[in-house]
């Protein structure tokens, strides 16, 4: 790596993070890249930061530290380099391997359209991976946030957030309406309105399994039950349709022995109930109206029981399904009413780019909104831990503002380079000072008998409740 980057040099005690063979090798003093953020990123960085460093020190005294190295994004870069997204700045990222980040601006007048997307691209940080849990005494519009517990695996470099996209009246847009409706829609009813703006929506299959490979090694090591692909596939057939179609393929191609499907999992348990069944009975079981479908359907219908049978009876049966990852999918529309009325059914998500911005988001005000919501864009021997939130300017350099999204996104940094030590004491710490009721003024509003603190003082309570924690302990 580079002795500095954008004229900050490297920290000369700390050692990158290496990657072999799929996993990471994390030094005793890891340099990890932050980048403050604009507008309230400053107030929260700093407080978040001696949240960090306190958390490390509690859990491994001088045995390990952090060694932070500045890197520069958003309005902060362009004031010092004219240049939103520095390329040092994602070398230094690509070098690290592992970075945190504070809300970013998304530049007015062109160029980058959005930095966060556009670092996720350049890096091929394919999931956004976004846990939503609640902490008990956080204000909620629901009866029973506590139901929600979930993991939202987003898949972040296809979908409408590709960007490939024609402003409408601009040749570009003609010269493509015009292949659609003289060429592709020839001869048929559909039209494309000449005066559209169009944009393209690509999903593909190596999109769609490594996101939902990443979401279900996750479900297995975190012992969770269930993970549900999201989709819309009763309308758009060949993307999102496919994207389920492709997430069930993965699940049965390299997961077989841990996972079953829903379906599978309704013919399994009715041979389970009557071991006499025939695969006619269990086929119309699993399939209502089968008796008024073609013959050629009730055939493809009897063929998929007696495979399912065949293949996995045998280490699925007798009720061993049961304790196996479920693999279900649902339509998107769906889900919003799901997780307000059946939180508690859902574990894991693995969705579309754009589904998945939609739900997180969703999700999320069930248990505090976004200054309570974390967020990681990984890759492959990457990873980059961010805010959810904006930048909320008006507030910047004021104290105010809660700096949870990026301390817990700190929580998933650590846990995800296997400092899962640091991990639990954020967290904790987090939890004890809002059951305590001293909070910054987002919750305190909202919150009988709370006590409104700022920025730099709710970090000061989480590391002395994180200290009493420990000796406690």
């Amino acid at each position: 790596m580079k002795a500095s980057y954008n004229g900050i040099a490297v920290p000369p005690e700390g050692k990158p993070i290496g990657y072999a063979g799929g996993k990471f090798s994390v030094p005793d003093t890891p340099i990890l890249p932050f980048i403050e953020g604009d507008g309230t990123g400053r107030d929260i960085w700093k407080a978040s930061r001696r949240v960090f460093d306190a958390a490390v020190e509690k859990a491994y005294g001088s045995r390990r530290r952090i060694a932070w190295l500045e890197v520069f994004a958003g309005e902060k870069a362009f004031n010092q380099f004219q240049d939103w997204l520095p390329a040092e700045t994602v070398d230094a990222i690509r070098d690290c391997r592992v970075a945190i980040k504070g809300p970013l601006t998304t530049p007015v007048g062109g160029g980058i359209r959005s930095l966060n997307v556009a670092l996720r691209q350049i890096m091929d940080l394919y999931a956004c991976v976004r846990p939503v849990r609640y902490f008990a005494g956080v204000p909620s519009p629901v009866k029973n946030p506590e139901r929600m517990n979930v993991v939202i695996f987003r898949e972040n470099t296809e979908d409408v957030y590709a960007g490939i996209e024609w402003r409408s009246g601009t040749p570009e847009a003609k010269q493509l309406i015009d292949f659609l409706n003289n060429t592709m829609l020839a001869g048929g009813k559909k039209r494309v309105r000449e005066d559209s703006g169009v944009g393209i929506k690509p999903i593909s299959p190596f999109g769609t399994k490594r996101l939902v490979r990443r979401a279900i090694a996750h479900a297995i090591e975190y012992k969770r039950r269930v993970v549900t692909l999201v989709h819309k596939g009763n309308i758009q057939k060949f993307t999102e349709g496919a994207f389920r179609d492709w997430g069930y393929e993965i699940a049965v191609a390299e997961f077989r022995g841990e996972i079953v499907t829903e379906r599978e999992s309704w013919i399994l348990d009715n041979k389970d109930r009557d071991a006499n069944m025939t695969v006619e009975q269990n086929a119309a079981m699993i399939e209502p109206g089968l008796e008024r479908a073609t013959e050629d359907f009730r055939k493809t219908i009897y063929a998929e029981v007696k495979k399912t049978l065949d293949s996995i009876y045998a280490t699925h049966g007798g009720g061993k399904w049961k304790s196996k990852v479920l693999v279900n999918d649902r339509i998107a529309d769906s889900v919003f009413q799901q997780v307000l009325l059946r939180a508690d059914e859902y574990q894991v998500f693995a969705t579309p780019n754009l589904n998945g911005d939609y739900l997180s988001d969703a999700c999320a005000a069930q248990v505090g909104g976004l200054g309570m919501a974390p967020g990681a864009n990984i890759g492959d021997g990457f990873g980059v831990f961010e805010a959810t939130h904006g930048t909320a300017p008006k507030y910047a350099d004021k104290d105010v503002i809660n700096p949870s999204s990026v301390m817990l996104s700190g929580a998933m940094m650590f846990d995800f380079i296997g400092w899962g030590e640091v991990a639990k004491l954020i967290e904790n710490g987090i939890a004890r000072t809002i059951q305590q009721k001293r909070v910054t003024y987002d919750l305190e509003r909202l919150m009988p008998g709370a006590t409104k603190v700022k920025t730099s003082e709710f970090a000061s309570a989480i590391i002395e409740n994180m200290l009493a924690a420990q000796a406690a302990d």
